[in-house]
């Protein structure tokens, strides 16, 4: 029993012996791992800032009553261009009967009293003519007889304005809705007939029309705040228009928020730009857009691609591997400029002919490719 246990064990150290002796010589025998390599080139780095954002109108006002009532009538339809004064839309006052029936009170208050001061001051004028009376008396029921008459007229008017919303009722009435600026109609959120309330120090009103002049667009973005400190106002840039084939248009930065709006764990900054368009050209409000803006570019200089650099994982600093004659590699710590995310510039640490390890290596189908 013995024997045949050692004979057993003899057997798996012989072949254990012989794994590890084909192991050690398929590892010698393994091929040398090639890696590809790149040289630095000269080339220009163009670095910019892409901002999303939205064109729209730069002068954009919401057409608002003076006064509560019933829309009677809307004279015009969006998409229209008006002039400066024409008449949008009439208002139909409906009042308030209680307000109403004060106001008539007023007027027959008001009438009692004028009767009264105007018997006085004829008998008092008649008196004073014959010598009876001073002219101080005189005088105080001429003033009496005035300001009754004067209360009168304030009292009719008051009615007149509660009842008809004005007291001409001419074009320049409260119950006529006018544009202030010329342009085109870009909404009318009421049709005929809803009831609308007046703009005053309590209530923003009702909205009775947009208007905005289209022949002046700004951009309105935001940018991050990685990028925020290096635009400046009165900056060039690109506005791009996505939904007319990515038409592009030069505009001037004109605004850069000095505070910033947290959003999604990031803060942006509000920027704006006057965009320079075409009359021939269909813009509406609206439209998405991104803005191009240049922030600082290099013409020839020496680059490598980004992805060529690695990073030391202690202190960050980013070097390449040089090919050397002897088939090795050797690590070049560099001093980096500005990037596009593709190229990166090189100011130190290797020189053009310079042959670089491609550290990620690609894939067996990328390398035939």
């Amino acid at each position: 029993m013995n024997k045949t246990v050692k004979i057993i064990i003899g057997i798996v150290l012989l072949v254990l012996f012989v794994w590890v002796i084909k192991y050690f010589k398929d590892s010698n025998s393994k091929e040398i791992e090639e890696f590809k390599v790149e040289e630095p080139f000269y080339t220009s780095i163009n670095t910019k800032v892409v901002a999303t954002g939205k064109l729209n109108p730069e002068e954009e006002i919401e057409l608002k009553p003076q006064i509560s009532g019933i829309v009677d009538k809307i004279l015009v339809e969006e998409g229209d261009i008006v002039k400066k004064g024409d008449l949008i839309a009439k208002i139909r006052v409906v009042p308030n009967e209680q307000t109403l029936v004060s106001a008539r009170s007023r007027i027959n208050t008001a009438q009692l009293s004028y009767d009264n001061t105007k018997i006085l001051y004829d008998r008092n004028k008649a008196l004073f003519e014959k010598g009876v009376i001073s002219k101080q008396d005189f005088e105080n029921s001429e003033l009496s007889f005035n300001q009754a008459k004067e209360t009168l007229r304030q009292a009719q008017n008051d009615f007149q304005i509660i009842k008809q919303g004005s007291l001409s009722g001419g074009s320049s009435a409260n119950t006529n809705i006018v544009a202030q600026i010329p342009g085109t109609v870009l909404e009318i959120p009421i049709r005929e007939g809803d009831q609308v309330i007046e703009s005053n120090n309590f209530n923003a009103g009702t909205t009775i029309a947009t208007v905005a002049d289209m022949s002046k667009m700004i951009f309105e973005g935001k940018v991050d705040e990685a990028e925020v400190g290096k635009l400046e106002e009165g900056k060039e840039i690109i506005v791009v228009l996505g939904a007319i084939n990515q038409q592009e248009f030069p505009a001037k930065l004109t605004f850069v928020a000095p505070k910033g709006i947290e959003e999604n764990g990031a803060v942006q900054f509000t920027i704006k730009a006057d965009v320079e368009v075409e009359q021939s050209t269909k813009i509406r409000a609206g439209y998405s857009a991104n803005a191009e803006i240049d922030l600082e570019s290099k013409d020839s200089i020496l680059v490598v691609k980004e992805s060529l650099l690695q990073f030391n994982r202690i202190t960050e600093k980013p070097f390449v591997e040089i090919l050397k004659e002897d088939g090795t590699y050797e690590e070049k710590y560099v001093e980096t400029g500005i990037s596009d995310g593709i190229n990166i510039e090189i100011k130190d640490g290797v020189s053009e002919g310079d042959k670089i390890k491609v550290w990620n290596k690609a894939s067996k189908d990328n390398e035939d490719e």
